[in-house]
């Protein structure tokens, strides 16, 4: 892999930028983005906060200490999803080969490039058609593999564009902290400095075996990336084919009624999230578990739709034939899968003009005041006597499958 060539994109304090152009009267303003409640941690914070020593992963209530003029929002994870996806599309457009590594993070290999374009050329043109299309403020690294990539990123942020040819790479990885090197926890960090290894320069010459000896199998490839090597390929993006919501109840529960008041929830969340994203699905799936960890789930092919009535209808009935009566349950969840784009032929039965303009003002509303702002009669009905029989905890969730937080599992050193 001698002569490949990497860049890695990292969209700059991502949630924060978004907010910002909602509420342009956030620009140059300590914000912090995360859990608004005291056992919270922050999930992106501006530069401005940062300056005051708060940083992603950190307590809310240790960062309110440190920067106590800080505007803290919970996030709009649907409006994440929008930016991310325009993102995605314009360099997927462009890329010879591209791999979203999150909502916010992006390798391309263009390896080869060179021989017809100036590589770095290209690569700023690509992050200024980034900025101009979608207001949001992008850096980049350019060099010889993944970790160099990402390394070059992390170094020249905010709107940082640096470039790391294969002659200067011992340069610039010497005079770093060992800290610095990708993947490296507080405790690996530690245990090199309790060894007198401060500098990336000090680790990069010991012996691959002495590395190995201290960290086991780990130590070969943190030698190799203290010596700028890494041998990851850029993987091929490709779209998710399926969106999930799972509930663990807080007691377990058999009262039909109140399970299938909370599914018709989950099937309006999820497609709210789809309309969002410009896609359909055509097929819904239920899951169960039982006290015991028994779990069971059946799921239905659909004509293609976005629409929460025909999603519940149908999530409903597979919970009737799934569900063994009388029994308590522990959890509960739905997907929607084969997705695919707007634009594809919905059934004639299904399509619905007018049912199109009423999902539309729908999710205006929702957009704009947030998703709780504006529910089906019968869901915020039910919604309020679930709350009050205090059969569920709705705050518990699966933070794989939560439309909610996907995209926040680098929560701890996300910028």
């Amino acid at each position: 892999m001698e002569n490949q060539l990497v860049a890695h994109f990292d969209l700059d304090t991502f949630f924060v930028s978004c907010e910002r152009l909602v509420d342009p009267t956030l620009n140059g303003k300590a914000v912090i983005v995360g859990g608004t409640r005291s056992r919270g941690v922050v999930s992106t914070c501006s530069y401005e906060t940062r300056a005051f020593g708060v940083h992603s992963g950190m307590p809310m209530a240790q960062a309110l200490r440190l920067c106590p003029q800080a505007i803290v929002l919970k996030g709009t994870s649907g409006l994440y999803g929008k930016y991310s996806k325009m993102v995605t599309d314009i360099m997927a457009a462009e890329a010879p080969v591209l791999e979203k590594a999150s909502i916010d993070e992006f390798y391309l290999d263009v390896s080869g490039l060179e021989q017809n374009f100036g590589t770095y050329k290209w690569v700023c043109a690509l992050a200024d058609k980034v900025t101009n299309e979608t207001g949001l403020p992008i850096s980049f690294g350019l060099s010889t593999n993944k970790t160099m990539a990402k390394m070059a990123t992390n170094a020249g942020k905010p709107n940082g564009r640096l470039y790391i040819p294969p002659d200067k790479v011992k340069a610039f990885l010497n005079p770093l902290p060992v800290s610095d090197i990708p993947m490296v926890g507080k405790s690996t960090c530690a245990k090199l400095n309790s060894l007198g290894i401060y500098k990336i320069k000090q680790l990069a010459e010991m012996s691959p075996e002495a590395v190995e000896n201290i960290f086991g199998k780990y130590g070969k490839s943190l030698w190799r990336k203290a010596n700028g090597v890494h041998y990851g390929k850029v993987a091929p993006y490709s779209e998710r084919k399926s969106i999930s919501v799972e509930r663990t109840f807080f007691q377990n529960t058999y009262d039909i009624e109140s399970l299938q008041t909370l599914i018709g929830q989950m099937c309006e969340k999820l497609a709210f999230q789809l309309r969002s994203e410009g896609k359909l699905a055509s097929c819904v799936a239920v899951k169960i578990r039982y006290p015991d960890f028994s779990t069971y789930s059946q799921q239905v092919k659909i004509p293609v739709t976005n629409y929460d009535q025909i999603f519940a209808k149908h999530a409903k009935e597979l919970l009737l034939k799934v569900y063994k009566k009388n029994e308590p349950l522990r959890l509960m969840g739905v997907r929607l899968s084969n997705l695919v784009k707007e634009g594809y032929q919905y059934d004639i039965f299904y399509d619905d003009p007018k049912l199109d303009e009423l999902y539309g003002a729908i999710d205006s509303v929702k957009g704009k005041f947030g998703k709780a702002s504006l529910q089906w009669l019968s869901s915020k009905a039910d919604k309020e006597a679930v709350k009050k029989e205090k059969r569920f905890n709705l705050n518990r969730t699966d933070v794989n499958s939560d439309p909610d937080l996907i995209g926040r599992k680098n929560i701890k050193g996300k910028d």
